[in-house]
């Protein structure tokens, strides 16, 4: 092999590590150590189940996107984008520690749960573990355009709407009955 020729290859490995390297520091979550927490932990209650309630809200909440799986610890694999109707269809017929009243939060309940001081993802990672920093669809429609709906970006806790045809992540939400609550 030619001194040229491996000149080259080493640059390029270097040049690949180097990327790989940077391309980690970007998906690292960025937190502002002088701004109040908009989603502390002692804001949401976890269950074992996979579970997190948001005391404020009394919503239930699930700790991983659809796709992914809880293992007791953390959410596992990857999470699935869908089209909005599919987002809205899968959310009605879900079914989860056996509970099926799950269903697509609207933008201010998915909203509450950003954690406004963070970036890469905006949410509390000890309660939703391996979020994905990206948009996450919502219920609510565009009241403007009807081929588009709401979603929270958890990249930077941003909003906006996006065409319903794109596939986009979901994290499903349900309102629980007070005997749950004890009991869990």
């Amino acid at each position: 092999m030619s001194l040229s020729t491996r000149v080259s290859k080493i640059a390029s490995l270097v040049s690949l590590m180097v990327l790989s390297s940077f391309t980690q520091a970007q998906e690292e979550q960025f937190c502002l150590s002088t701004a109040p927490m908009s989603a502390s932990t002692e804001q949401f209650r976890a269950f074992e189940s996979g579970q997190v309630l948001h005391l404020s809200t009394n919503l239930m909440w699930m700790r991983c996107a659809l796709g992914q799986t809880w293992d007791g610890e953390t959410c596992l694999g990857e999470a699935n984008p869908y089209t909005w109707k599919e987002a809205l269809d899968n959310s009605v017929s879900y079914e989860f520690n056996g509970s099926s009243n799950w269903r697509l939060p609207n933008i201010k309940e998915l909203s509450s749960i950003t954690e406004r001081s963070c970036t890469r993802p905006s949410i509390n990672e000890e309660l939703f573990p391996n979020t994905r920093p990206d948009d996450f669809w919502t219920s609510t429609p565009s009241m403007t355009d009807p081929e588009r709906a709401w979603v929270v970006a958890f990249f930077n806790s941003s909003n906006s709407i996006k065409e319903k045809n794109r596939a986009v992540f979901v994290r499903l939400v349900r309102t629980p009955t007070a005997l749950e609550i004890e009991t869990e």
